[in-house]
């Protein structure tokens, strides 16, 4: 086969994998309103069905997409941490915070490969700024924390910001999701600790946590996809 009839035959499997994609995609919203209607209404069975097809759709999408195998893994992992925190014991919360914690290692190993392609690094005034929220969020939550998950979470903690401060080297889709995941597990840590909660918090806590993994996910690709067609 010669390299010319290699590109076409490459770009017919990326066309058919497109038109997959959109059903994928499709999916995904659908299982996501599902999930936020279903804790909205207190629907519990709802949100135990929902929740675990969440990224495994988002990774469908992400993969017929073209995407960085590292953003699959991301997201895989993700879907590893929201079937174990569906579990109400401290072994299950502490392995899901695992899994997470290895899908933040990829999407930091991706942020960092996309510095070393032209992109602009991470601005050092927006970690010191994310830095300074750690250590205050930290220092306000650290009394009201269970003995045993203060140096899990702080740990934890360490790498989500990190990740968040790295995302914005993929622009500003994936800038905002890595705020937004950050935003998103410090909610569950108040509920942890027992602070005061606003109304349905776990619908909170999945309304950004869905957003946050699909603006990393389109971030990813908008990148991808722009580097490859230059």
């Amino acid at each position: 086969m010669t390299a010319t009839a290699a590109r076409l035959g490459s770009t017919g499997t990326g066309r058919r994998a497109e038109r997959f994609a959109r059903p994928v995609l499709l999916a995904f919203l659908l299982v996501a309103a599902a999930d936020l209607a279903g804790l909205l209404a207190g629907a519990e069975t709802v949100h135990l069905i929902a929740k675990p097809l969440l990224m495994p759709l988002l990774a469908g999408y992400a993969a017929l997409r073209g995407a960085p195998r590292l953003l699959v893994a991301a997201l895989l992992f993700g879907w590893g941490g929201d079937v174990f925190l569906l579990a109400d014991n401290d072994l299950a919360f502490l392995v899901g915070m695992g899994s997470f914690a290895v899908g933040h290692v990829c999407y930091l190993t991706l942020f960092g490969r996309g510095e070393g392609r032209g992109r602009a690094p991470a601005p050092l005034v927006t970690g010191a700024g994310y830095a300074v929220v750690l250590v205050v969020f930290l220092v306000l939550i650290w009394p009201d924390l269970p003995a045993d998950l203060r140096i899990p979470l702080t740990g934890y903690s360490l790498l989500l910001t990190a990740m968040a401060w790295r995302s914005g080297v993929f622009g500003p889709y994936a800038a905002v999701g890595g705020a937004l995941f950050l935003l998103s597990d410090a909610l569950i840590a108040t509920g942890i600790a027992e602070w005061p909660q606003a109304p349905a918090p776990d619908f909170w806590v999945m309304l950004t946590y869905i957003a946050a993994q699909a603006l990393l996910t389109l971030g990813v690709l908008t990148k991808h996809e722009a580097q490859a067609g230059a």
